[in-house]
This record gives C-alpha cells, sequence and structure tokens, in this order.
C-alpha cells in the first residue's frame, strides 16, 4: 500500500483505486458536459499577463478521455481559464482544435461565447454585441453549440434588465442552433454582481424567465452557476417546457442531478473534469435505476468538490489542474497566468486526501510521488 506524509494530516494511507465499469455510450437520462481546462506548455512563457502557450497535444488528449467516458465536453470556459490567463487568440485555436476532434470522434462539444477581447474597462453595447457576435461565428464554424457566457464587459455596460434583454435577444436569433445561457455568480468572477440588470438574485431570474420566455424556441438550456440549490430549484421549475436546466452547483451536484417528483437538472460542471470516470459511472447507475450506487459513487466526491471550489471560489482552476497532474493526465504542474500559484501548499494537500478518499487518482504511486515532489519545493519533507 502507497503512503505518505502530507502536512496537517500525518501518515495517509492511500486507498486502491476504484474499479469502474468501461463506459459503452453516454448516459441516456442525463445530458452530461465536463467543463475541461486547459493544459500549459511547461516551457512557454505563462507568467501573468503574458500570451498564453499552451501544450495543445496534451489539451485535447485530455478531451478525448473524457469523450472515452461518455461525457460531453463544455470548452473554452470559465475552467479552461478565461479572463484568467486564457487570451482570446488562445480560446479560438482552442475552439477550433477542439471542433475538429469532436467532428473526428463524434464527440459532444459546447463552446463558450464571450467578449474578453475587449480590454478591460467600459465599453458601448455596439461594442459589447459586436465582441460577442466575432467568438458567436467562432464556434458556429467549428460546429459547437454556443454557449453564451456572462460578460464583464456586458455587465459594466448594462444600464438595466432591458439592455441584456436587447443584447441576448440578437445573439439569440443570430444563432444557427438552439443555445445554451450560462448565468454565472460573482464567487466565480466578483465582476459579474448585479448581472441581469439585478443585484437580488430572485428579481435577475425573472430577467432570465423573460428571455428565455421570450426565445424558447431557440434556447436548449441554461447553466446555472449560483451554488444556491435552492434557487435552481425554483428556476427549473419555472422554465417552459423543453429547456433543460444545467446545473453548474458544483457543491450540490449529486442531488439536483437526481432530482424530484417534478424534475431534474442535467450538468454542466468544472468538478466533472477531476472525478469524470466516477460521474460517469455515477450516472450509468442512475440510468439503471440504481440510486443507492448513485450515491455511492458521488458521496465522496462531494467533500472533494467543495474544498476544490471553496472561497475564493474563482481559484479553483488551480486544483482542477493540480488533479489532472496528480492523475496523470499531464506531465506538470504548470498553467497559463502562472495560475498554479492560485492555492496554497495546505490546501492542496487536503484536496489530496479528498481526491484519494474520493477514488479519483488512478495510480496512487504516481500521485503520491508527484505529492512528494511538490512539498519538496515547499520545504516540506513527506
Amino acid at each position: 500500500m502507497t503512503e505518505i506524509d502530507l502536512p496537517g494530516h500525518g501518515r495517509l494511507r492511500l486507498r486502491e483505486p476504484a474499479r469502474l465499469p468501461a463506459p459503452t455510450a453516454p448516459a441516456r437520462t442525463r445530458v452530461a458536459f465536463a467543463a475541461a481546462h486547459v493544459v500549459a506548455d511547461p516551457l512557454g512563457d505563462n507568467t501573468p499577463g503574458a500570451p498564453a502557450a499552451v501544450d495543445w497535444n496534451a489539451t485535447l488528449d485530455f478531451r478525448h478521455h473524457l469523450w472515452s467516458l461518455g461525457l460531453g465536453i463544455a470548452d473554452a470556459m470559465d475552467t479552461a481559464q478565461r479572463g484568467m490567463g486564457l487570451d482570446w487568440p488562445a480560446t479560438r485555436e482552442l475552439i477550433v482544435r477542439s471542433g475538429a476532434e469532436a467532428r473526428a470522434v463524434g464527440g459532444r462539444l459546447a463552446c463558450g461565447v464571450g467578449t474578453d477581447q475587449l480590454a478591460p474597462g467600459v465599453h458601448s453595447l455596439d461594442a459589447v454585441r459586436a465582441a460577442y457576435q466575432e467568438q458567436l461565428a467562432v464556434v458556429q464554424e467549428a460546429g459547437a453549440q454556443p454557449v453564451l457566457m456572462a460578460s464583464r464587459a456586458l455587465a459594466a455596460a448594462a444600464r438595466g434588465p432591458e439592455d441584456y434583454l436587447a443584447v441576448y435577444g440578437e445573439l439569440i436569433a443570430g444563432c444557427d442552433r438552439p443555445v445554451l445561457l450560462h448565468w454565472l455568480g460573482e464567487m466565480f468572477d466578483p465582476a459579474l454582481a448585479g448581472y441581469w440588470g439585478h443585484a437580488d438574485p430572485d428579481a435577475a431570474a425573472g430577467t432570465v424567465l423573460e428571455l428565455i420566455g421570450t426565445h424558447a424556441d431557440r434556447i436548449e438550456g441554461i447553466k446555472m452557476s449560483l451554488l444556491d440549490a435552492g434557487r435552481e430549484i425554483a428556476l427549473r421549475r419555472a422554465l417552459p417546457a423543453g429547456v433543460r436546466m444545467y446545473t453548474g452547483d458544483d457543491f450540490h451536484y449529486p442531488e439536483l442531478i437526481r432530482g424530484d417528483e417534478l424534475g431534474h437538472s442535467h450538468a454542466l460542471l468544472g468538478v466533472f473534469d477531476p472525478i469524470a470516470a466516477v460521474a460517469a459511472a455515477a450516472l450509468r447507475a442512475l440510468d439503471e435505476g440504481d440510486h443507492d450506487r448513485y450515491e455511492e459513487l458521488f458521496a465522496p466526491t462531494v467533500p472533494l468538490a467543495r474544498h476544490l471550489f471553496a472561497a475564493p471560489t474563482f481559484q479553483y482552476k488551480t486544483g482542477v489542474v493540480f488533479l489532472a497532474w496528480l492523475a496523470g493526465h499531464q506531465s506538470h504542474f504548470t498553467m497559463v497566468g502562472g495560475a498554479q500559484s492560485g492555492r496554497s501548499v495546505p490546501h492542496l494537500a487536503e484536496l489530496f486526501r479528498l481526491a484519494d478518499a474520493a477514488g479519483v487518482l488512478p495510480d496512487p504511486d504516481l500521485a503520491a510521488h508527484r505529492m512528494r515532489g511538490l512539498l519538496a519545493v515547499a520545504g516540506v519533507t513527506a
């Protein structure tokens, strides 16, 4: 058995990796997207503010890993460090490359459409609309489903709900297929406070429902990332028939995906990146009506997710890449924008312990070896 000394935890004996059945197809009863991270080029100049240098082979290999598990991929989203190191030229290349790979394997792909090519500051609504349209054209050309992301620029420019309704309405009308909306809370990005024209989330939900009601035939669903299960359920129950709720709640996803007698949420989750194999197995158990197995698989992942997305929540990407490195999906713990410094060594040590408990470290010896190396660099003997 592999053992390691962890700061704050003493001697930890790692569990044997979970033995999960090989997937045969995507889940039948839920649509599930994993929001995927990008792999930095470890020899690139990925210092803060520098253009992103991406290891494209490793980045695309990870996407094939997710598709092989039957999961869809939500690419070029906040998990891929949009607004936190991944600039628009690299994002555009990511969308084009992922689109080509998705076509080659028949993988489901949705890609984020935003406005992050605009410089920081306040822009006109026309400039915001044009930025969205530029990115929308790239996503559509790549053959991906558009995800209309929350925009810092729109939050700064909009004078009230009517501006959101106008901008989103025009974008939806210009899409060649039904879109996904994306409501990202300020815990993920403080610049999005007051989105949809209201500081009160319940009032904001009214604007969202007005938008969806007007364009229901052009909206496939909405991803809600407020980390508030009650508000998600309330909005889910108010959606028009045929419009799906996609949970982005990385704290309460098992209960929201399982649902109740009045409905359920589908999934578009950053946490599905590091727990992909377990998530795919849990969704298969749900397909088979095995609710006990569903709960058994997901339950130990929740403490991991809650620590991964602990405040400041927007730094969760550091933990996602750290876990990908421990699991052997990439050869290094380096991120675009130097974001590997976004979490402390004690935070990462606890993340290691929780990942082991959740069964998401497929090679305990490799994970322990890499963790020891990280601790050694930090001056800690393990």
